[in-house]
């Protein structure tokens, strides 16, 4: 096998300071960020409360989800599932019992909001959310 007498790189171009400079450069700017590290970056339990601003429904209730990738599931109590894409939009579907709501927002960084929408022990409502990661 013959050996090239150029290589891509020699011992003295390493050993000149502005390209040891550059290569770190480099080698940092291909490296994710901490957020773009985790799957989807929104990982994690999210708090999540509930303001009614249409119908009869209670208002200021607080729910733990999960985020894993890119689904949304319960943190505990009733039947969550959702998306979360890679922008951020969240989209979210919750039951507990004969109540059903379903929302939509935006997750951003620790921090989201949205509307929701159902039925909430037999009365029809809507409203606003926000949400923090834990």
């Amino acid at each position: 096998m013959a050996h090239s007498s150029q290589t891509l790189f020699s011992l003295t171009e390493f050993a000149c300071p502005r390209r040891l400079v550059l290569l770190a450069v480099l080698a940092t700017a291909a490296l994710p960020s901490t957020a773009d590290a985790r799957v989807g970056g929104y990982d994690g339990i999210w708090n999540v409360t509930f303001a009614t601003t249409r119908g009869n429904c209670s208002s200021g209730y607080s729910v733990p989800f999960t985020v894993t990738g890119s689904r949304v599931s319960s943190a505990g109590g009733g039947r969550v599932s959702g998306t979360v894409k890679r922008g951020g939009a969240v989209a979210v579907h919750v039951s507990v019992g004969a109540s059903h709501a379903s929302g939509g927002g935006r997750l951003a960084g620790v921090n989201g909001a949205g509307s929701w929408k159902g039925i909430i022990s037999g009365d029809q409502c809507s409203g606003t959310w926000q949400a923090t990661r834990t």
